[in-house]
């Protein structure tokens, strides 16, 4: 596509990993930073085409779809190694070292949107199961299809949510479930997006659900054949969209 790529090298227990960067400049507000992200690693176990590749094509596709885009504010593309075990919810996460680092370059990240499974759609009633920790009096709030883009964030991100939302909206009619929760709702927890909420930044999960959708989680049988291609085109359109709002 003819970016520049930064590669942000760091110690993960004791291996040498690589974050990989592109960042466009903003016009008028270049020190104001909006990230989009996706882990590029997987376990051992599966091939990983929900997790996490269709979130890499899809940040792949937002960067050319934005290529010729110069905003206001700066966008950082990343793609993020070591969110999987051994590494997940240690310091040596690639979202864990490039957020640390960005706050200790006192980088204005304005928001950032974290790109987690975003492949698996179901119709039927049913599909869509709600997080464990979330009470029972509340499920019926829920959506019990799998037929949509969830967008999470913490209780501090809400004015992000309610930004993204408006972008993506604009770009696309795929349903889009938008929720901010507390921190103890583990669930919203267990992506890169929680390396930012860790340094005070605004952070987005967008997210098929993961396993409270898709039965291949982490398994043989995570294969590109279960993917709904239109629909994740629908992501990437909506994304790029919300992209374009945040970034000015």
């Amino acid at each position: 596509m003819g970016y520049p790529i930064s590669d942000e090298f760091f110690d993960a227990l004791g291996d040498n990993a690589t974050n990989l960067i592109v960042e466009q400049k903003g016009s008028r507000k270049p020190q104001e930073i909006v990230v989009l992200g996706a882990h590029y690693d997987t376990v051992p176990s599966t091939p990983g085409a929900d997790d996490n590749a269709s979130a890499v094509a899809v940040l792949l596709e937002v960067s050319r779809m934005l290529r010729g885009h110069v905003g206001k504010r700066t966008v950082r593309y990343v793609a993020f190694a070591c969110e999987e075990p051994p590494y997940f919810g240690m310091d040596s996460m690639g979202s864990q070292h490039h957020a640390r680092e960005s706050r200790k370059r006192g980088d204005q990240i304005t928001g950032m949107l974290c790109l987690e499974m975003v492949g698996y759609f179901r119709d039927e009633l049913g599909s869509q199961r709600v997080p464990p920790t979330i009470p029972k009096f509340l499920h019926r709030f829920f959506p019990r299809r799998g037929n949509f883009l969830a967008a999470v964030g913490n209780l501090a991100s809400w004015k992000l949510s309610y930004r993204f939302r408006r972008g993506f909206k604009r770009a696309t009619k795929l349903p889009l479930f938008s929720i901010v929760l507390p921190e103890k709702v583990r669930e919203i927890r267990l992506s890169d997006n929680s390396s930012f909420w860790d340094q005070g930044y605004p952070a987005l999960m967008l997210t098929d659900t993961s396993f409270l959708r898709n039965p291949n989680y982490h398994l043989a049988t995570d294969t590109p054949d279960t993917l709904d291609y239109t629909r994740m085109t629908d992501v990437a359109v909506g994304v790029a969209s919300a992209m374009k709002r945040l970034s000015g």
